[in-house]
């Protein structure tokens, strides 16, 4: 497994390692020390349930700069990772030498890289008995989307129509606007590394976006039609109950005290910084719509997050905020890392207030939670259009021809009751349960995903 070096990534790689062991598949996870030891700290799988046959190879890569984010950048999108995608060149000779090493002793190896790390497992291809299979971390209606854009095809008939009216009124997020020009360079170089794959992983699910990936493989197809598989969702998908919770953190106590579906809870993941305006206004918004809240307020990931790099900011809430919640028994506000996954699939949370990261997003759909949603960059926009346009569980709050506009307190307060408190909001949740209740039985032996997986399996030991 080759992950590009964010959380994000890290993450659903490190799952899907975790789904392959499980089968009897030995697992080799490689990347820096500080980035595995970032992906080991933060997995939703439970230490007593890790197989022992996932091994991590600690590679060196050169020092890097690991600034804290800037909340006044301009821009959202995370560049202050880029030093540390552009350091995973150095990672391309261990690389190769590990796979030369294990096709000794076996008879086949199987690469799976990030589709953001073809540059790095160029060599190892070179290898005789090695098969190179991509990765792709985005949702496949994301992929669709700018694969059509970049090849100037228009979407097919039956989808265009779908959203008609909504581009016409609301336009849509260009693959131009959603990331800087340094990282479509970076996109564009790896996209160029890009050989002859044997085939292509998704972190999806059929029942979700089986469509989108059917038209995804038979958009690049190029003449060479290669194997498309939807493993997802790569995340657990049964929570652990009370008596066997992983995660003892305070806010989990606090949900077993709330009436069920009554909790909104907050999180733009780990690449998003908020100027102290913004949040100001979320916090007004919270306490106005008298919804209860767990909020995680945390900066976003340095490029090491156990490196130095400048003075974390302490990030400030109106004055007495905190203390209302606490006094009114309004909310919680969460600082540190939040057992996400445990969240969402407690009884008690009714709503998801997210930036529409797609692991956030296979999050929510696997725990049947509808989300309210506020993309910020990169894929964040077109899975936003996915949720509420395309699969109907969820409300947009901002919209992304306006990035950089500061959203008022009253916009944030009449969204979140509609979500939490209204029957388009009780539309939304009903169907996020009826999917969430799919997505989890695709899991299970003879579903969908797990066909998917098993014929993978079958592929790669065949």
């Amino acid at each position: 497994m080759v992950p590009l070096p964010a959380q994000g990534h890290l993450n659903q790689l490190l799952q899907l390692a975790h789904l392959v062991a499980s089968c009897g598949v030995p697992v080799h996870y490689v990347g820096s020390s500080s980035h595995n030891r970032q992906a080991k700290l933060r997995s939703h799988v439970q230490p007593s349930s890790v197989p022992s046959d996932i091994c991590f190879h600690d590679f060196p890569t050169p020092p890097i700069p690991s600034p804290a984010p800037s909340p006044n950048s301009p821009y959202k999108f995370p560049s202050h990772l880029q030093p540390a995608f552009d350091a995973t060149s150095s990672l391309g000779g261990p690389v190769a030498s590990l796979v030369r090493s294990l096709s000794s002793v076996s008879r086949r190896v199987v690469v799976v890289y990030d589709s953001l790390m073809a540059s790095v497992v160029q060599d190892a291809a070179s290898v005789p008995n090695a098969e190179i299979y991509v990765f792709q971390p985005p949702s496949a209606f994301t992929l669709c989307w700018f694969t059509w854009e970049s090849i100037g095809m228009a979407p097919p008939p039956e989808v265009e129509v779908d959203l008609a009216e909504f581009i016409s009124s609301k336009g849509f997020p260009s693959l131009l606007d959603s990331y800087p020009n340094e990282f479509l360079k970076f996109m564009e170089s790896q996209k160029e590394c890009q050989k002859s794959n044997s085939g292509c992983i998704h972190n999806t699910c059929r029942v979700v976006e089986g469509r989108f990936v059917d038209l995804f493989a038979s958009a690049t197809a190029n003449g060479t039609a290669i194997k498309h598989w939807a493993i997802g969702p790569l995340n657990p998908v049964k929570v652990p109950e009370k008596s066997s919770r992983r995660s003892a953190h305070g806010c989990m106590e606090w949900l077993d005290k709330q009436a069920p579906s009554s909790v909104i809870y907050v999180s733009f993941g780990t690449t998003t910084v908020l100027c102290d305006e913004q949040i100001r206004e979320i916090a007004m918004g919270l306490e106005r719509s008298g919804q209860k809240f767990i909020w995680v307020l945390r900066e976003a990931d340095k490029a090491d997050i156990f490196g130095g790099g400048g003075e974390a900011r302490k990030i400030e809430l109106p004055q007495g905020f905190e203390e209302m919640a606490a006094a009114r028994d309004l909310g919680v506000v969460v600082r540190d890392w939040a057992p996400q996954l445990e969240i969402l699939g407690h009884p008690a949370t009714g709503g998801f207030l997210s930036h529409c990261g797609w692991n956030s997003c296979m999050e929510s759909i696997s725990m049947g939670v509808p989300i309210l949603a506020w993309p910020m960059h990169s894929d964040q926009p077109l899975n936003a259009v996915l949720i509420t346009q395309v699969l109907k569980i969820g409300l947009i709050l901002k919209d992304w021809m306006s990035p950089d506009d500061v959203v008022k307190s009253s916009a944030i307060e009449g969204a979140v009751k509609t979500l939490m408190a209204s029957e388009e909001g009780e539309e939304a949740r009903k169907r996020a349960a009826e999917l969430g209740a799919a997505v989890r039985g695709s899991m299970d032996e003879g579903g969908v995903s797990r066909a998917e997986l098993d014929s993978f399996i079958a592929h790669v030991s065949r």
